[in-house]
């Protein structure tokens, strides 16, 4: 199986010491992005109010090869203990994007949560991607299902 390569940037302010992100062990789909905070902000951190909603820096800039998104995903940690969280979770990288790579978290604890420099937010998930041919039609075929929408296979 070819692996892709991601080609990362530092932005200029970031700091470089909290390295490039990383799987945490042999088997995690994941790679663990942190909080890289602006110099003016990394010794207080960053505060999330409950149902705040905010967009964390990386510090990083990424170049996905073609044919693969990068997915953010939440932490399943930081989201049973804390409530936070990704509104639009998995978040897409496409690949051809090019500017700062930012994570948008939603606090939906019920007590403020102050993320800190440095802080695991955040997975990247790294998957190919197909492109559809959009073709118009005059029907589709029939299934037992039909169009039967949100909760009609029932509950088993």
């Amino acid at each position: 199986m070819s692996v892709p390569d991601l080609l990362v940037l530092w932005e200029e302010w970031a700091d470089r010491d909290l390295g490039l992100p990383g799987y945490e062990t042999p088997g995690a789909a994941g790679a663990d992005l942190r909080a890289n905070l602006p110099l003016a902000t990394r010794g207080a951190g960053f505060p999330l109010a409950p149902m705040q909603r905010a967009i964390v820096p990386t510090g990083l800039r990424v170049e996905i090869p073609p044919g693969y998104e990068a997915q953010i995903r939440p932490r399943s940690g930081l989201a049973l203990k804390h409530g936070i969280t990704l509104p639009n979770t998995p978040g897409t990288i496409d690949s051809d994007y090019r500017g700062p790579l930012g994570v948008l978290l939603i606090n939906l604890g019920a007590e403020p949560y102050v993320i800190r420099h440095g802080d695991r937010i955040a997975q990247m998930v790294v998957a190919p991607v197909v492109q559809a041919r959009f073709t118009e039609s005059a029907g589709l075929s029939q299934t037992g299902r039909g169009s039967g929408g949100f909760g009609s296979t029932g509950r088993r």
